[in-house]
C-alpha cells in the first residue's frame, strides 16, 4: 500500500513539472532578486526575460512582475506561413515577428525562430468556450429550415474548390521606397499610404489582375500590379522595406489562384 501511495505522488509531481514546462509563469520580483538569480531559477537566459518583457536595462525592483516562459526554436520548412506556427504555438503572428525581430510577414525555408510557449493558453480557453454558444444558436433554428440553408453552403463550397488552381512561379520582390517609384499600382492601389498591404505583381495573361491569390510563405494577397519583366510564370512581391525586398533574392513558390 505504501509502495502504491509513494508511486501516486511521483507521477503528480511529474504531471505538475510537465504541466509547468509548457505555460508560462509570471513572477513577482523580491528584495535581493537579480535578472540572473531568475533565469538560473526558471531554465532560460536573461536576454529572453529582457526581450519578453520588454527590459531594456538589467534593473528590476521589488514588487516588478515579470512573465517568463519556455523558449523554443522552431526551423521553418517549405510551406510554413507565420500564421500558421503562430496556430501551432498558440501564439500571435505580431508577437513572432517581434521576439524574432522581422519587419514582414515574409519567411523562408532554413529560418530559425525563437518562440515562447504558453502565453495565450488563457485567451485560447476563452476563445473554444465563446464557440459553445455559437454553434447551439445555430443549431436551435427550425429543423424544418436547416436542410434549405445547407444546400446553398455546399454548393458554395464546391464552387471554391473547383476555380481555385494552383501554380509554380518564381519570385522576386520590389518595394515603393526606392527613390523615383510612385507607390501607386496599375489597379490603383497606394502602396507608400498602405505599407502593410499585400500585393503582388503578375503578368495578366497567367494570373488575371485584381484576384485574390495565396503566396506560399507570403499570405493572401491580391494580384494588384504589373511590371515590365514580369512576364509567364513570375511575380513581384511587394516588401515595404527596400533592404528586406534586395535580400528577398529570387525564390520558386506555389501560387494558388482564389478567384
Amino acid at each position: 500500500m505504501l509502495k502504491r501511495i509513494i508511486s501516486i505522488i511521483a507521477v503528480a509531481v511529474l504531471s505538475v513539472t510537465v504541466s509547468a514546462n509548457v505555460q508560462a509563469a509570471t513572477v513577482t520580483v523580491q528584495k535581493g532578486d537579480t535578472l540572473w538569480d531568475l533565469s538560473r531559477a526558471n531554465n532560460t537566459s536573461l536576454e529572453n526575460i529582457q526581450k519578453l518583457n520588454h527590459l531594456t536595462t538589467d534593473l528590476i525592483h521589488p514588487g516588478d512582475v515579470l512573465t517568463i516562459a519556455p523558449e523554443k526554436h522552431y526551423d521553418v520548412k517549405q510551406g510554413d506561413t507565420l500564421w500558421d506556427i503562430a496556430m501551432d504555438y498558440q501564439v500571435t503572428v505580431p508577437q513572432l515577428k517581434e521576439w524574432n525581430q522581422l519587419t514582414t510577414d515574409l519567411i523562408h525555408p532554413g529560418l530559425n525562430l525563437l518562440i515562447y510557449e504558453g502565453l495565450n493558453t488563457t485567451n485560447t480557453t476563452v476563445t473554444e468556450k465563446q464557440t459553445k454558444p455559437a454553434a447551439q444558436t445555430v443549431s436551435s433554428k427550425p429543423a424544418a429550415q436547416a436542410p434549405r440553408e445547407s444546400e446553398p453552403a455546399v454548393e458554395a463550397a464546391s464552387t471554391t474548390n473547383t476555380s481555385s488552381r494552383e501554380i509554380t512561379v518564381k519570385a522576386t520582390a520590389y518595394t515603393a521606397s526606392c527613390e523615383g517609384c510612385s507607390g501607386t499600382t496599375a489597379t490603383g492601389i497606394n502602396l507608400k499610404a498602405n505599407p502593410n498591404a499585400k500585393v503582388i505583381a503578375v503578368d495578366p495573361s497567367v494570373i488575371p489582375l485584381g484576384s485574390k491569390v495565396y503566396v506560399e510563405g507570403y499570405g493572401n494577397a491580391i494580384a494588384g500590379d504589373t511590371g515590365g519583366a514580369i512576364k509567364g510564370n513570375r511575380i513581384d512581391i511587394f516588401i515595404p522595406s527596400n533592404q528586406d525586398a534586395i535580400n528577398f533574392g529570387v525564390k520558386q513558390l506555389k501560387v494558388t489562384i482564389l478567384n
